[in-house]
């Protein structure tokens, strides 16, 4: 199988799963106990949390773990709305964020909380003059994500950031789709809150990570002893902890060459299929772009009907989360793109073990199919 579906998960690397096996096994002990077992895990997850400090150019003291980007994002949502209570109602978010984030928002109206949702225009950028409008004096946090799952298309975040730190107001990244593929450090995004997820960069699934900026307050989500500064409360799971940690060094020391090499990918994928197919309609960007992914709707065509001729090729009609949905992908929609053409869509994300020739490949069987589903489209 050709696998350009990087965005929905990545494999696990070699190098991160050796440094999690003593972890699966005799290294076995709780961070929390005071004995050789103990103490050597806890040394584990220290350097994991230097790691990931590293990447995103923090203190170590700044990263809270978590069970993964949606835990992270319901921590920073969930937890300012707790930590301010008084203070203020109003959330500022944008209609293309992740369910993540579009979700806690929800159960957040029904808590009696406000919430704007800022369109994007059609390449899915939301204006920062849109965000600076939007603020009232009851706004607490502004939730914007670095860059879109879906089409890729990265928001200007650090603008965005500017204008919260001027105003005072609490601001939020989820940089799920981002970390490891473009640089996220925390100071040049202007950032107080910022969520990674393991496994969009070929760590584990089920752990992930908040950037809490020092000085920034947050009420848990789950109650219980003292681990993660009190923020998440619950015995480490040490082993995943030392693969996100892996990961963050690995992407660290290779980020300008991975970005590279995968853009080289994407571009290659990005000009061979038109000249092989016609009808061929780019979504997102096309320049502030994630280096791997490429959005492309294929006129006259539906995507599941496309992709479930080409069991060769693993890529998704949308975000994985919504893959048993034929609902118009709500990203799409928000950008101003028809249903025939949200229908049509497919996301290619590329990742650091693809090669020329699969890429090569992928134009060729993609051609075939579209040939079989009813020639040249456009024709």
């Amino acid at each position: 199988m050709i696998y350009l579906d990087h965005n929905a998960t990545t494999p696990i690397d070699p190098e991160v799963r050796g440094a999690m096996l003593p972890y699966l096994g005799d290294e076995f002990g709780n961070p929390s106990s005071s004995h050789g077992l103990g103490m050597r895990a806890r040394a584990a997850v220290d350097l994991a949390r230097e790691q990931v400090a590293g990447l995103l150019g923090c203190t170590p003291e700044e990263i809270v773990f978590t069970g993964g980007g949606s835990e992270a994002n319901n921590l920073a949502l969930k937890g300012i709305a707790d930590a301010l209570v008084g203070r203020g109602n109003h959330f500022i978010t944008s209609v293309i964020e992740h369910p993540a984030i579009i979700n806690p928002c929800r159960y957040l109206e029904r808590k009696g909380y406000r919430v704007t949702y800022l369109p994007v225009d059609s390449t899915g950028l939301v204006a920062p003059e849109a965000v600076r409008a939007a603020i009232t004096d009851a706004t607490i946090l502004i939730s914007i994500m670095h860059a879109n799952n879906e089409v890729g298309t990265i928001q200007p975040v650090e603008e965005i950031g500017r204008i919260a730190r001027e105003r005072g107001i609490i601001f939020h990244t989820d940089a799920a789709q981002s970390v490891g593929k473009i640089a996220t450090r925390v100071d040049a995004l202007s950032v107080d809150l910022l969520t990674a997820a393991g496994h969009k960069l070929y760590a584990p699934k089920g752990v992930g990570a908040l950037f809490v900026r020092q000085g920034i307050t947050l009420e848990p989500l789950i109650h219980g002893a003292a681990h993660e500064r009190g923020l998440r409360a619950g015995t480490e799971n040490v082993a995943s902890i030392v693969g996100l940690g892996q990961a963050c060094e690995i992407a660290g020391r290779a980020l300008a060459e991975t970005a590279r090499h995968v853009q080289g990918l994407r571009d290659a994928l990005y000009r061979g299929l038109p000249e092989k197919v016609g009808g061929v309609r780019l979504n997102g960007h096309p320049e502030r772009r994630l280096p791997n992914t490429l959005n492309l709707s294929f006129d006259g065509l539906d995507s599941d009907e496309l992709l479930r001729a080409l069991p060769e090729i693993a890529a998704s009609t949308g975000a994985a989360c919504h893959a048993h949905s034929r609902e118009p992908s709500a990203v799409l929609t928000a950008m101003g793109i028809g249903a025939d053409l949200a229908l049509g869509a497919v996301r290619f994300s590329l990742g650091k073990g693809n090669t020329r020739g699969e890429v090569d490949r992928a134009v060729q069987l993609i051609a075939e199919v579209v040939g079989n589903l009813g020639g040249r489209l456009g024709a």
